[in-house]
């Protein structure tokens, strides 16, 4: 049994990316892993500073989860900011980082490149990132490919803070599933909210259909053969359609003599129909928000002691804590 961490951030309406990339794959571990499952609602103030937003993004975050089949009695399943001692590691492990180590995360230069106004919390991130892991001892951390390079970070952080001190922390390592690359929006970017291409989890029949009807393909006639591997369509169809059922399309796409419109028709119906079940779920839990709220804050006393114990070993090593 692994222990395994995983987090989200509550900045909004949950989109595909998020289940196929993280929420999915960490789900199904629940039963045979030590699974540890939070809000990373600190993360989310380096763009929203809108308390109420904040709050109830928060708590949306943790109706989605629990809809999607997290099981709280399973898992540890907590908010952040319920548990301080992160931010405690995260200043601790600052004080032991380079400059140039965050300088160089794909993540933060690529916002900067797209016009985002940075503050000293993005540039930071990936610190709070590795507080996140390494203050509950996590092994195995679930990531997309795009996201492999924050726990390089994290590990590098935790190795070279091992080495001035022994050995506090472990070691994650990453889990990335080998089918699931960068999920593509509707503009063919990687699906983010940033960038406003997202198709979101629990969406209406109406905006769901409109905006499977709105993604970018190139402009291959009908008749023509069209590459499957190159296609942002083709890559969102995969996610939903089974094997057999994929291997057909990609058969046809070779082919030609299929269009872009029938695909985006049967990808709208696959969509709606695979998410039923938790759009029921969701549904009945949005008349329960007070259960949902002790349900966090039994998660945070469940997992607390975990931090707390961490973050004295680390005090002991340090010399932060000075009489013993």
């Amino acid at each position: 049994m692994s222990r395994i961490l995983s987090g989200i951030q509550p900045s909004g309406t949950l989109h595909i990316g998020n289940y196929f990339a993280m929420m999915k794959p960490m789900i199904e571990l629940q039963y045979n892993n030590e699974l540890f499952c939070f809000i990373v609602n600190y993360h989310a103030l380096t763009s929203i500073h809108d308390p109420r937003l904040l709050a109830h993004n928060t708590l949306n975050a943790a109706m989605d989860f629990i809809a999607l089949g997290l099981d709280p009695d399973k898992a540890h399943f907590w908010v952040q900011a319920d548990i301080p001692e992160v931010t405690e590691l995260s200043w601790i492990l600052s004080c032991h980082t380079g400059m140039g180590l965050l300088e160089r995360s794909h993540s933060y230069k690529d916002k900067i490149a797209k016009g985002i106004i940075p503050n000293a919390g993005l540039f930071t991130y990936p610190v709070l990132m590795a507080a996140d892991i390494l203050l509950f001892n996590a092994e195995l951390v679930p990531v997309g490919k795009d996201q492999k390079q924050h726990l390089e970070i994290t590990r590098d952080i935790a190795q070279h803070f091992n080495q001035m001190y022994g050995e506090i922390f472990v070691i994650p390592e990453a889990m990335i599933p080998e089918d699931i690359a960068v999920i593509p929006g509707i503009d063919g970017q990687k699906m983010s909210k940033s960038y406003n291409n997202t198709i979101n989890i629990f969406e209406d029949e109406t905006t769901l259909k409109k905006k499977v009807m709105r993604i970018v393909t190139d402009s291959q006639p009908l008749e023509a053969p069209k590459n499957p591997d190159t296609c942002n369509l083709f890559a969102l169809y995969k996610l939903f359609g089974e094997p057999e059922k994929t291997q057909i399309l990609r058969e046809r796409y070779l082919k030609g003599g299929i269009g872009y419109g029938e695909v985006k028709k049967e990808l709208f119906a696959m969509i709606w129909e695979y998410f039923a079940p938790f759009r029921a779920k969701r549904k009945s839990l949005e008349n329960n928000k007070h259960d949902i709220a002790s349900i966090l804050k039994k998660g945070a006393e469940k997992t607390r002691p975990l931090a707390i114990e961490t973050i004295k070993r680390v005090k002991e090593a340090t010399g932060l804590k000075y009489l013993k």
